[in-house]
């Protein structure tokens, strides 16, 4: 196995699906391809993911793909007395998870070592701490969803403990995220003791609160989480936030991608002193052919470029058109993005737009080159629940294209400036509207399309921001700069 710079850890992201992380993690392995990288993907189950969406790069040194949630990889039922042996190390990591105590490296370092997935599903030791915790705090719980629940988030760190033995020689390990890939990071820099970056492009912790509504791989996730009373919906809630703690306290670099981000980060345990921001930036120079490519006149034509699933909240941005068309009649709506990631989202969209007769209004145009849609839209909206700093926004300034947003991730940062004084003194790129709210959108939709000043003036905003602070070069500098200091051994 040859040795390699920089291991990057990918959670249900590149290379099988397509924009968001996965474009950012493309961008920086072909941007800076003097370095070696390898890939980590983990995944939920295979049958999730179709074929690889993007070409692995020649400077891609590594890659293993694995699967959290595969049934086969539990071992047959066998009796297992290990009597107490591990009994105290799994009451301390737990109680770090709980917050009691502090992190003990050997304690990990133990399980990682010697307690089998075996050992933790059929094991005396595993069942009388399942039923010391339950008796503890979750007595008044279906003691039969508390074993599920625990089982189903517990399972999953067994495949990371088995792959902690089938890394390269890295001199860097670097995760977009906390979560699995986060506390797999985190694992790796304890075992290997090599430097550990983590970019956390959305706060794991609260999309996945999202996440637990919308999900189906655990057949109780809604309902758990959907009670407000219900200890078990905690139990996910401390979960998330014990994994993110650990990523945060193991990390050598904590790096967000706005300054909201890094005081959110804070607020959840980040040492100040580890936290920065690293912005997202887009290749304005190729951008620039949309551009070129505009009419003089205005389309009435509104872009949503995204994936069509539930995060997206695709349903918003369809009501807010029918809005819209009652004063603008020709009005389109472009939903630009994969479709199959959620099949029954998806019909639920189609089913809406019949039931407001917008068969004619809106289109799904699945996945397009975004230098063919840009010069053909007035407006790239993005109707969001959640973001990070979504590249889609930059790249729509790049190609001379306003936005109206809701206020997730960066995108009033993004709009309205926030960097410095020059930044806010470049004015408004479009406008940010309240999440969920059709008629917010559809305000500020019909505002840009009737104003031609405004639409003009937005227009120039977006450029004039997107290319002094947010361009692909200042991006790949930043984390060249931040490489080089960590494999020279700088602080």
């Amino acid at each position: 196995m040859k040795d390699i710079d920089i291991l990057i850890i990918a959670e249900g992201t590149y290379p099988f699906v397509r924009g968001g992380v996965s474009s950012w993690i493309n961008q920086l392995i072909n941007g800076l391809n003097e370095y070696k990288f390898g890939i980590y993907f983990i995944g939920s189950r295979k049958e999730d993911y179709g074929e690889m969406k993007y070409k692995i790069p020649e400077n891609v040194k590594f890659l293993k793909i694995s699967y959290l949630f595969d049934n086969k990889a539990i071992p047959d039922v066998k009796e297992k007395n290990l009597k107490n042996k591990y009994f105290e190390e799994i009451s301390q990591i737990h109680n770090f998870f709980e917050m009691k105590n502090d992190l003990k490296k050997e304690n990990f370092l133990k399980i990682i070592k010697e307690f089998s997935l075996s050992d933790f599903l059929y094991s005396d030791t595993s069942w009388n701490f399942l039923i010391q915790k339950y008796e503890k705090k979750y007595e008044f719980e279906s003691f039969m969803d508390f074993f599920w629940t625990i089982r189903n988030m517990h399972m999953p760190l067994w495949t990371l403990f088995r792959d902690l033995n089938e890394m390269p020689n890295a001199k860097i390990v670097h995760s977009p995220s906390t979560g699995y890939a986060g506390f797999f990071a985190g694992l790796l820099k304890l075992k290997n003791n090599i430097p550990y970056i983590l970019t956390e492009h959305g706060i794991y912790t609260r999309e996945r609160k999202i996440d637990l509504l919308i999900a189906d791989w655990y057949e109780n996730a809604k309902s758990i989480f959907l009670s407000q009373e219900n200890l078990l919906k905690q139990l996910w809630n401390d979960f998330y936030v014990s994994i993110g703690r650990l990523c945060y306290l193991s990390a050598d670099e904590i790096l967000s991608l706005y300054n909201k981000a890094r005081l959110i980060q804070i607020e959840y345990g980040a040492p100040e002193k580890k936290t920065k921001v690293i912005p997202n930036g887009v290749n304005v120079h190729r951008l620039k052919e949309a551009l070129e490519q505009r009419d003089k006149k205005i389309p009435k034509v509104i872009g949503l470029i995204g994936r069509v699933v539930p995060i997206k909240d695709i349903k918003t941005f369809i009501k807010a058109i029918k809005i819209v068309s009652n004063e603008i009649p020709d009005i389109e709506g472009w939903v630009v993005g994969p479709t199959e990631e959620d099949p029954e989202y998806f019909k639920e969209c189609k089913s809406l737009l019949e039931i407001l007769d917008l068969q004619d209004n809106i289109k799904f145009l699945g996945f397009q080159n975004i230098l063919d849609i840009f010069p053909k839209i007035a407006i790239n909206t993005l109707t969001s629940i959640s973001e990070g700093m979504p590249l889609s926004v930059l790249e729509g300034f790049a190609a001379g294209v306003p936005a109206v947003t809701t206020d997730v991730g960066s995108c009033e940062e993004l709009i309205y400036g926030a960097l410095n004084e020059e930044d806010k003194n470049l004015g408004n790129a479009g406008f940010v509207c309240k999440v969920a709210d059709p008629k917010d959108l559809a305000v500020h939709y019909i505002e840009l399309l009737k104003d031609e000043n405004l639409w003009y003036k937005a227009q120039e905003a977006g450029l004039k921001r997107v290319n002094k602070f947010y361009t692909q070069e200042i991006f790949l500098q930043n984390y060249k700069e931040l490489y080089d200091r960590i494999i020279n051994g700088g602080d």
